[in-house]
Parts: structure tokens; C-alpha cells; sequence
């Protein structure tokens, strides 16, 4: 029998140091332009925003909070958005489109909370992306923003904003998510999330942002290589 050969691994290169200081440069600009930024989806606790963000994946948040109020009081808990009925539980949330994968995603979710977790939304990232319907975004908002526990969300703004910074090459979200963390550290992660999430919808937007007034131009790459 042959014996067994090790592949090898590839060495994860350190950040540039000139990119580390430029990504902190960012960082602390973005920290007084946006020192209010925060998640802006209503919730009480990690089930409502494990849902609400489900909910928002390609709508609006304000879209989401009209929207939630009056389901969380119809399924207040794990095991009632579990046991909805797909057609009732489709038309509380029609609006916010996609519907349909959205309430099974809810369901499923929830069905996995309650027969794995006792009724009780998981705290580790692991347990969180087992959960049917949740992937490593909405695990990250959960874990930062109800369980305090740094994650780094990407989201379109995030990833949009990430490579015209010159913070990543990638498209991938999970690759956009690696690069970050090894730009920031890890107690950065959330409030700069949400810095992020709030300077896309400002100033960086798609296809094309506000450029003018923007405060990080000087330290982006973008309008010199677009425009």
C-alpha cells in the first residue's frame, strides 16, 4: 500500500504593509463620518434579527421594518415561525419580494432552532450556517449585532466598496470576508460593517458613486483609475 502524500498547503501572505495602514487610515475616517452607524433593522433579540435578516436579502431595510412589527406578534417564537403555514406566512412577507424561498429559509431555520437548539438561536458561526437558509452573512449579523461576538459582515455595499478600495480582488463574498479580516482586527469588524453598509448607500453607490465629498476619495484608488 502506498504510502500517503501530505499535500501542501499554501502559505496565507501577510497584507502589505502600506495597504494595513491605508486600510486603518479608512477605517478611521469612515469611525467620524459615520459614528452613529448601526444595524438598521429593527429587531428584539437574536430570532427577530436572525429573521429580519433573512428578510432583507435583496430589499431594502426600511422595506423589512414595515414589515416585521406585525410578524413578529403573530410568530413570536422559534417554534411558531416553525409550525406557519407556508401560505400565510408568505403573504405576511410578500412585500419584501422572493418570498417564497424567504418563508421556506424561515421555516427551515426555525425548524432546526427548535429540534437542535431547544428554541434558542445558536452562538457560533458554525452552528448558525447549519441552520437551513443561513449563510455566513446573516450568521455574522446575528453574531455581532445580538451576541456581541466580531464578525465581518459582507453584504453588496461592503464587497462594492472592499474592491474599489483596493481591500480585495474578489467577488466571492467568503473571499471578500477573508481579505477584511486580515486587514482589520477583529474588534473593528461589526461597527466597521455597518460604516461600510451606510458609506455605500451615501456616497459609494452602483454603478456609479458620488466621488465629490466623499470622505475616503483621497485614500481610494477609484476615481483615479475610472475617471
Amino acid at each position: 500500500m502506498k504510502p500517503r502524500v501530505q499535500k501542501k498547503t499554501r502559505a496565507v501572505r501577510a497584507p502589505n504593509p502600506k495597504l494595513l495602514l491605508r486600510a486603518q487610515e479608512v477605517a478611521e475616517v469612515l469611525a467620524k463620518a459615520y459614528p452613529q452607524a448601526h444595524c438598521a433593522l429593527i429587531h428584539d433579540g437574536p430570532l427577530q434579527l436572525l429573521v429580519a435578516t433573512i428578510l432583507s436579502a435583496q430589499c431594502t431595510d426600511a422595506r423589512v421594518n414595515l414589515v416585521t412589527p406585525d410578524l413578529f406578534k403573530k410568530y413570536p417564537t422559534a417554534q411558531s415561525f416553525a409550525l406557519a403555514e407556508p401560505l400565510e406566512l408568505e403573504q405576511a412577507i410578500q412585500s419584501t419580494g422572493f418570498f417564497r424561498n424567504k418563508a421556506r429559509s424561515i421555516r427551515e431555520a426555525c425548524r432546526d432552532i427548535v429540534a437542535c437548539h431547544g428554541g434558542q438561536v445558536p452562538r457560533t458561526m458554525e452552528a448558525l450556517t447549519k441552520l437551513r437558509g443561513v449563510g455566513r452573512k446573516t450568521a455574522n449579523v446575528v453574531l455581532g449585532n445580538a451576541f456581541g461576538v466580531p464578525g465581518m459582515v459582507v453584504d453588496t455595499h461592503v464587497g462594492r466598496i472592499s474592491v474599489r478600495l483596493g481591500f480585495t480582488p474578489h467577488q466571492d463574498p467568503i473571499k471578500v470576508e477573508q481579505d477584511l479580516m486580515r486587514l482589520f482586527p477583529p474588534q473593528q469588524w461589526v461597527a466597521l460593517g455597518h460604516r461600510f453598509i451606510q458609506h455605500g448607500r451615501t456616497y459609494c453607490k452602483a454603478p456609479k458613486p458620488k466621488c465629490v465629498g466623499c470622505p475616503i476619495e483621497k485614500l481610494c484608488h477609484y476615481p483615479k483609475n475610472n475617471f
